[in-house]
C-alpha cells in the first residue's frame, strides 16, 4: 500500500532541517506556528513513510580533497553486486544503477591520493565483468552541497529560513586540517546528523563543552553541513536521470549557473572529461523529462550534445541502507 504524499507541512518541516538539519523541534515549532508534539510526531512519520534521514557531510574542497563521479560499465550479473560494495565503501557518498543495469554511478570523495588509486587503479581493474571505468573529478559546484532541492520549493517564507539559518564566519583558506577529535565527531554526524550531545560525548570521549565549541567550528567554518536524505518518489518524483552535457568552453560558466536554477536540477557541476557539465536531475514522469530535456536543455546556449541516462535504483543515497 503506497504511502501518503507529504502535505504542506511535512514540506515546511522538511525543508526547515535543509536549512538547519540539527535545529531543535522546539525552534522549528516555534518558526512554523504549531507545537513541538506535532513536529516532533511529523518527523517521526516522515521517517517511516518518505525515509528521512538527516547526514552530517563536509565540504571535501575546504579539506583539500578531490571528488570524483566514476562510471563502470559492467555485465548485469555482476552490477548489483558491485553497487552494493562501492556503497559500503565510506568514501561513497551516492551509488545508483543507470543504462538499463549495465552501469553503475557512483560519486566518491578519496580521503588520498593512495585511496583513490587503490580503488580506481588496481580493485576496479581488476574486476574482469567490469568493461570500462571513467573517472570524472569534480572542478566547481554549481548546484549542491549545503544546497538541496528542498531548497527550490520554497516551502518556507524567506523570513523563516533566516531565522533558522546559522550565521557563518569569514572564508577560510583551504585546506583544513582536521584533528582525531574532528574525525570522531564527523564519523558520528555522518550516521546520525541529529545525534544528541550526550551520543556524541560518549562516541568521541569529549566533554559536553568540548563537542559543542568543536561542533560549532565545523559548522561556521563551512567543513560540516547537513543534508535531508529522503524517498524522492514519496514527493512526486519517480523518475530521476543523469545527464552529461558537452559544453562549449566560452559558454560553460554561463550555462552551468542557468542550470543550477532549473527547478528540476538537484546537482549540477563541471567535471573533466568530454562532458564537461554534469547534471542529476528528477520528474514526476518520463513525458516531464522529455519536455525539460527539449525546452529546457534545448534552450541554454553553448551545449553541443547531451547523453541522458536513466536511474534505475538508487544504491546509496549519502548513506547505505541495504534494508531499504
Amino acid at each position: 500500500m503506497q504511502s501518503p504524499s507529504p502535505d504542506a507541512l511535512d514540506l515546511k518541516l522538511l525543508h526547515a532541517l535543509q536549512v538547519d538539519g540539527r535545529a531543535p523541534f522546539s525552534r522549528i515549532a516555534e518558526i512554523l506556528g504549531v507545537s513541538d508534539q506535532t513536529v516532533a510526531r511529523r518527523f517521526r512519520k516522515l521517517r517511516t513513510t518518505a525515509g528521512l534521514r538527516i547526514v552530517g557531510m563536509t565540504d571535501e574542497s575546504l579539506l583539500g580533497r578531490q571528488s570524483w563521479i566514476v562510471r563502470l560499465r559492467c555485465t548485469p550479473d555482476v552490477a548489483e553486486q558491485l553497487a552494493n560494495a562501492l556503497a559500503r565503501r565510506p568514501d561513497t557518498s551516492h551509488v545508483d544503477l543507470i543504462s538499463g543495469g549495465t552501469e553503475v554511478l557512483c560519486a566518491m570523495g578519496a580521503r588520498s591520493r593512495q585511496d583513490r588509486d587503490e580503488l580506481l587503479f588496481d580493485r576496479l581493474q581488476r574486476t574482469p565483468q567490469i568493461m570500462s571505468v571513467s573517472a570524472h573529478c569534480l572542478l566547481h559546484t554549481f548546484y549542491g552541497g549545503p544546497l538541496g532541492w528542498l531548497d527550490k520549493t520554497q516551502a518556507l517564507e524567506p523570513d523563516q529560513q533566516a531565522a533558522l539559518r546559522l550565521p557563518y564566519s569569514e572564508p577560510v583558506a583551504a585546506p583544513i586540517a582536521l584533528e582525531g577529535a574532528d574525525e570522531a565527531l564527523l564519523a558520528v554526524l555522518r550516521r546520525d546528523g541529529r545525534a544528541t550531545f550526550s551520543e556524541l560525548q560518549t562516541s568521541t570521549g569529549l566533554s559536553e563543552s568540548a563537542v559543542k565549541r568543536r561542533l560549532e567550528r565545523l559548522r561556521s567554518t563551512g567543513i560540516l553541513y547537513f543534508k535531508v536524505q529522503h524517498d524522492r518518489e514519496s514527493l512526486g518524483h519517480g523518475i530521476s536521470a543523469m545527464l552529461w552535457l558537452t559544453v562549449t568552453p566560452s559558454a560553460l560558466d554561463a550555462a552551468g549557473r542557468k542550470l543550477a536554477e532549473h527547478h528540476e536540477v538537484r546537482f549540477g557541476g563541471a567535471t573533466t572529461g568530454q562532458a564537461n557539465l554534469v547534471a542529476t536531475v528528477a520528474t514526476s514522469s518520463t513525458s516531464e523529462l522529455y519536455t525539460y530535456l527539449s525546452e529546457k536543455i534545448g534552450g541554454l546556449d553553448g551545449v553541443q550534445a547531451v547523453e541522458t541516462a536513466l536511474t534505475l535504483r538508487h544504491v546509496k543515497q549519502l548513506t547505505y541502507e541495504p534494508s531499504r
